[in-house]
């Protein structure tokens, strides 16, 4: 890896500080059975609507589309206008009705080791049942049903009923607080909610039904609570309220006709956090929503329907669960593990023995989880077979190239392509990847805009930046999938999204990210967290990037902390790898130098701590926020999204003892 640093501080963008020169073609075996070549780019960007068309003709409408899209009222988009369609039928009806019925839709494993393989067939069975049992306590199109459910089968038949009948859908992280489910379930006036008396977390059976009742305690809109049986343990019903899953659905028909609904008809609400504490409500619709879920399902991971084992390790309660483990690969009839339970329980290897035992050949995972294998040590996955593997995705945030070269060598046997996926709860679906038959893959980068996708990088004043700058990801042509708002509160969506860059009509992401030297883009993280120091806008990912390219190095996360000399200085958290011999003063001041070497002086942490873990949430993102608490001697805000409190404890204890700076 090469690395130089800039000598003048950009006011407009950010400084791109770290370049990466390996690249790695796909296979000539892989490119001639590709879904997708390098013409599509050139086919999109000659008839963009034709293109998009072609996209949409790949699901079963009941009423063709008179036009592609409608932009006249941006920023709200129409796409495929005047369509009809029924998402739910093409997840899994016209499966079944085209000869697949006795097809794996699902390989489902539970945590403690149950496991059930469930058909086309009997999905279809299973979600017709959920659909007349909705139907039965008065939902109907246009209601909104909540559901914070484990990672059990029952999840997503809960989502493809409310998606047959046209009721929306919220889905709550299962980890979530009852103060997180309550301000969801009143901002969208849900009439049912859907969850289980427990779930299984680390070997052990935790509630859930006892947070869903202490959070809808005086909730005047929840007429039912639906109560999946998972874990056995006695749970409170309330007669008036509260009905078993089981004895509401299994009694049900299995014949259920699904209505067809306009394409712009909701299908989802999907809360993320909104940065004055109050969620937002990202709306998707369901045609083009459905179209560029599995158009990219098809091309990014190459999917063969009938012959690929695909595996996503997202959660339901997130945005990838939604498009890469319901809606994408059911309408692409595919064959998907489902796991309900943590990488470690019982054992580091869990995910590896899935891989093997199901012949999983598509997996896609985080970058924070493929730090924490290479934390355990290679010789985990190396005890497993894994030739079965592909494709390898990632996603959720930007990958450290060191981070991807160890997921490349380690889990696809040095040859496997990695497709390093860019999108957002907002987008509904990628947006920046490589395609695996076509690209050469750059460790770290996710390179270029999809086929039928536009994308930019734009400095202040909404210019493009050239090769080698950096500055704001932008979105400059609407997409079939992009959100119809925030639920509730048009001001709010613009001013959140469409304000920055009013004036060109740009869709700000929130992303910082550069050009390379080929025109590749590369995701810098969120510019809340770009550091100013001495007037050189760095990127906390390439710091941290620099970092884990370091062989003692397992994780790291940088923060700016404010710096009476340079405005902020650098502050790094670290976590060593089980084998580094070093720890202490030493340690620290080698990787500072390492810092300065691959990126340049400017870039050197004023200090360094090293830490037993950082603070993550449930998901695996860190939160910076709570290091930028400590570093600049604040008291540390809310914790509750936390996987572990007592994270934050650890790391205040050593900041106080062990201070680096020169």
């Amino acid at each position: 890896m090469s690395n130089e640093a800039q000598s003048n501080p950009e006011s407009n963008g950010l400084s791109n500080l770290l370049s990466e020169d390996r690249s790695f073609p796909p296979s000539e075996v892989f490119a001639a059975g590709a879904n997708a070549d390098a013409g599509w780019y050139s086919r999109a960007e000659a008839d963009r609507d034709a293109f998009w068309g072609e996209q949409a003709r790949r699901l079963s409408w009941e009423t063709d589309f008179s036009r592609v899209v409608d932009w006249s009222g941006a920023p709200f988009a129409k796409w495929f206008v005047g369509g009809k369609l029924n998402v739910a039928y093409n997840c899994v009806d016209r499966h079944v009705e085209a000869g697949h019925g006795d097809q794996v839709a699902i390989h489902w494993v539970g945590e403690p080791g149950d496991t059930r393989d469930i058909t086309y067939g009997q999905l279809k069975d299973e979600v017709c049942r959920a659909a007349n049992a909705l139907v039965s306590l008065g939902v109907g199109s246009g209601d909104r049903v909540a559901i914070q459910l484990p990672m059990i089968p029952e999840a997503i038949v809960a989502m493809l009923a409310c998606a047959r009948i046209g009721a929306l859908h919220s889905v709550v992280f299962g980890g979530f607080s009852p103060a997180a489910l309550r301000s969801r379930v009143d901002d969208a006036q849900a009439r049912v909610v859907i969850t289980s008396d427990g779930q299984f977390r680390r070997g052990k059976a935790a509630p859930m039904k006892a947070n869903v009742d202490e959070a809808l305690a005086g909730a005047e809109s929840v007429r039912t609570v639906v109560v999946v049986r998972r874990t056995g343990d006695e749970v409170p019903m309330d007669p008036a309220r509260d009905v078993w899953w089981h004895e509401l659905v299994e009694g049900q028909p299995v014949q259920h006709t699904p209505e067809a609904f306009d394409a712009e008809h909701p299908l989802f609400i999907l809360y993320t956090s909104g940065t004055t504490g109050k969620p937002k409500g990202i709306l998707h619709t369901s045609g083009g929503y459905l179209t560029q879920v599995a158009y990219t399902h098809h091309v990014v991971f190459d999917h063969k329907p009938g012959q690929d084992v695909y595996w996503c390790t997202a959660d339901i309660g997130w945005v990838t669960g939604h498009s890469y483990i319901v809606y994408g690969p059911l309408a692409n009839r595919a064959t998907q593990v489902v796991y309900e339970g943590t990488p470690n329980t019982p054992h580091e290897g869990r995910h590896w023995e899935i891989i093997q035992n199901y012949k999983v050949s598509i997996y896609y995972t985080a970058p924070t989880l493929i730090r924490t294998f290479m934390k355990w040590g290679e010789q985990i996955p190396a005890g497993y077979d894994l030739s079965s593997l592909r494709v390898l995705g990632s996603v959720g945030e930007p990958i450290n190239p060191e981070a991807w070269m160890w997921y490349r060598e380690h889990i696809g046997a040095g040859k496997t392509p990695i497709v390093d996926t860019w999108w957002q709860t907002e987008t509904g679906a990628i947006m920046i990847s490589p395609l695996p038959g076509v690209t050469a893959t750059k460790p770290g980068s996710a390179q270029k805009p999809l086929p039928g996708i536009s994308a930019k990088v734009v400095d202040d004043t909404g210019t493009e930046v050239g090769p080698g700058g950096g500055g704001y990801l932008v979105l400059d042509k609407p997409w079939p999938a992009m959100l119809r708002g925030i639920w509730g509160d048009e001001q709010r969506y613009r001013e959140t999204y469409w304000s920055r860059f009013a004036e060109q009509g740009y869709y700000f992401a929130g992303d910082g990210a550069k050009y390379d030297a080929d025109g590749d883009i590369w995701l810098l993280g969120r510019v809340d967290d770009v550091m100013n120091v001495s007037g050189h806008r760095i990127s906390t990912t390439e710091v941290e990037s620099a970092l884990v390219s370091h062989p003692t190095v397992a994780e790291a996360a940088v923060v700016g902390a404010t710096d009476p000399t340079t405005g902020q200085g650098i502050v790094a958290f670290v976590i060593l790898r089980g084998n580094a011999a070093e720890t202490g003063e030493q340690a620290v001041q080698e990787l500072r130098n390492h810092v300065a070497k691959e990126i340049g002086p400017i870039a050197k942490p004023r200090q360094i701590m090293i830490v037993p873990e950082l603070p993550k949430t449930r998901s695996g993102k860190i939160m910076r926020r709570l290091l930028r608490d400590v570093a600049e001697n604040r008291q540390i805000g809310d914790v509750t999204t936390l996987a572990d409190s007592a994270v934050m404890d650890l790391i205040s204890q050593g900041l106080k003892t062990g201070k680096t700076e020169d």
